[in-house]
């Protein structure tokens, strides 16, 4: 197992994220116990030393499955981290009850890493809001020794995280990002990871597959891989791009199978970055991909002096094109729910005035129909 280092301490390259345990029938509420024990003594055997959990995981009861797998294990031989549910806006004057109940679930007396979970556009002026003592009472709480590290994990745009690291910063010694080869430049994390860097906040990664998309590659683009590395499969080549960016520590995968976790842990036997020429593959499949699944906004705001109702048409396009290309997911609507409903993509009238003047020739009514109709508005 590869591993970095942290503060003095060991913690293995490949995390078990806690957020796809195999299920019964397919029920996100239901854990399969029996294999997710399974996979943590498979994991603990192979030098996995880190798991991630939250309290909104399979229904609340992620915490529960995996506090009850790692119990037979000694305290010391294994990292645990959880999150505060900031994504529910209910959720923000409860912290003291909820890490309590926490604890109580993973059946621990402290956690090694703790979070403010999902800060983005919709949380972070009520994560900051001192009303609510989130900061003050996670920092008495590593101070008594129940949190050991505080970080965040952010799917916010730039402007969020400058926000957020430049109010509690100072605080933050890891960051968890959403980072795979094609969000490099898709969502900017190339961006994200070099501000991270700026503000010496080690890199954990979230989706390093995408939910699975970049492990199964449209047949062409797998064989072009192959070509370059013939044993590496869709998923190890994810993982193998993780590896050649120096700033992450740590990648959480959500593995749902013990062949997953297998394949995974195989491939973090040992650290095998990739050279220029693979790297330049990985990167025109991304603009193939890209380009193929959304509108090719350059965000220039023509479109938005014209526009009657005073939309933020480039932010609205890029929101487009995310949940586009994603299939869907909870990204868009969530950056949505920052939007005043005067201001979102429902507020077009369809008067076809920007596109009078777009460059790019985009038919921005149109991509807000198709918007308004994968939204269910």
């Amino acid at each position: 197992m590869v591993y970095s280092d942290f503060h003095g301490e060991k913690l293995s390259a490949l995390a078990l994220g806690c957020m796809r345990l195999p299920l019964i029938d397919g029920d996100d509420s239901r854990v399969d116990q029996a294999k997710t024990e399974e996979m943590v003594a498979y994991a603990m055997e192979h030098g996995v030393n880190y798991y991630d959990t939250a309290w909104g995981y399979h229904a609340g009861n992620s915490e529960l499955a995996i506090g009850k797998a790692l119990k037979s294990y000694p305290r010391e031989s294994f990292k645990l981290a959880n999150k505060f549910p900031g994504y529910d806006l209910a959720n923000m004057d409860k912290v003291r009850e909820i890490f309590e109940e926490q604890l109580r679930k993973c059946g621990v007396e402290y956690f090694d890493f703790y979070l403010f979970h999902n800060v983005c556009e919709m949380n972070v002026e009520q994560y900051l809001d001192p009303k609510y003592g989130i900061l003050e009472y996670l920092l008495e709480q590593k101070k008594n020794g129940r949190i050991r590290h505080l970080g965040f994990s952010a799917h916010g745009a730039m402007p969020v995280l400058e926000k957020f690291v430049g109010a509690y910063g100072e605080h933050m010694e890891f960051g968890q990002l959403q980072v795979n080869w094609l969000d490099w430049t898709f969502q900017n994390a190339a961006a994200k990871v070099k501000f991270f860097a700026d503000n010496n906040i080690p890199v954990w990664v979230m989706e390093p597959v995408r939910g699975g998309k970049l492990a199964n590659l449209p047949e062409k683009h797998s064989a072009a891989l192959k070509a370059l590395r013939p044993d590496a499969s869709d998923a190890e080549w994810a993982f193998r791009f993780l590896q050649s960016v120096p700033e992450v520590k740590v990648t959480l995968s959500g593995m749902s199978s013990f062949e997953q976790l297998k394949e995974n842990i195989s491939v973090y036997e040992e650290s095998k970055p990739l050279n220029e020429k693979e790297m330049s593959a990985l990167e025109a499949i991304a603009a193939e991909t890209i380009n193929a699944g959304t509108v090719p906004c350059t965000a220039c705001h023509y479109c938005t002096t014209h526009c009657p109702r005073e939309l933020d048409i480039p932010s609205l396009l890029e929101l487009y094109n995310e949940h586009k290309l994603t299939g869907g997911g909870f990204i868009a609507p969530m950056a949505l729910g920052a939007y005043p409903k005067e201001k979102q993509p429902s507020a077009c009238v369809g008067c076809r005035s920007c596109e009078a003047v777009c460059p790019q020739q985009i038919k921005i009514s149109e991509a807000f129909v198709d918007f308004n109709k994968m939204l269910g508005v």
